[in-house]
């Protein structure tokens, strides 16, 4: 047998899968018509003040940054061509609206009564007044707008779902993959009652990457069942 042979009978290796690239976002800019009284009204607010510096031509940038929030703002002159007060859709996460909306009022914020039924970044059509009747998730809102007519969303997230935490480094990741392999264990446990015989990590893993990829808990159950029985086979 010759060596080209020997070379081609031998399992071709697979290649390496790339190391996913993590991609943060950290800052976005919102226009503003005065920079002072932006700098002001965010202030007021309570948001942190990182950088205010100036440049040639009448150039000057002011970062600033949410309590709590791994992204900041970054607004000023020469930064940006939109108009002032066009930004919309700007989603402020928090876990009691109540408390939050209170506390913005309180350091002078106009914010809106709280209302519930999706998300409508683009205006108040399909704005239903109150939180969400089974207060959801996800699903209640409030409004407020800077001096110059950005418009900020306040959204309640009290529990997120399976899949829209990349990572489990921090106190509330734990207290999500928490909360899905219990789900998981749930889920397990009434298809185990029929199951064939199978090692239980077949089936979490399945199921627990469906989950992640935005999957229902019946689709992911589905889809662990059917690799349990792929990998019997």
């Amino acid at each position: 047998m010759s060596t080209t042979q020997q070379a081609s009978d031998q399992a071709t290796p697979s290649p390496a899968r790339p190391a996913r690239i993590d991609t943060r976002l950290e800052v976005i800019v919102i226009p503003v018509s005065d920079v002072d009284r932006a700098r002001r009204f965010y202030e007021g607010l309570g948001w942190r003040l990182d950088a205010d510096f100036s440049g040639p031509a009448d150039y000057r940038i002011v970062q600033m940054t949410p309590p709590g929030s791994p992204c900041s703002v970054i607004f000023g002159t020469g930064v940006t061509s939109a108009a002032p007060g066009s930004g919309q859709g700007l989603v402020l996460v928090i876990d009691d609206l109540e408390a939050a909306r209170a506390d913005l009022i309180a350091h002078g914020a106009a914010v809106t009564e709280i209302f519930h039924d999706g998300f409508h970044p683009a205006g108040t059509i399909g704005r239903v007044p109150g939180p969400d009747p089974e207060r959801r998730s996800y699903y209640t809102f409030a409004a407020f707008r800077d001096p110059d007519g950005n418009e900020w969303l306040l959204q309640e997230i009290r529990t997120r779902l399976p899949g829209r935490v990349e990572s489990y480094e921090g106190a509330d990741d734990a207290a999500t993959l928490t909360q899905l392999l219990r789900e998981t264990e749930t889920r397990h446990g009434a298809y185990e009652a029929t199951a064939p015989t199978h090692h239980w990590s077949e089936w979490y893993a399945a199921y627990i990457v469906a989950r992640e990829h935005g999957r229902t808990a019946d689709e992911a159950a589905g889809e662990a069942a059917r690799h349990v029985d792929r990998a019997r086979r």
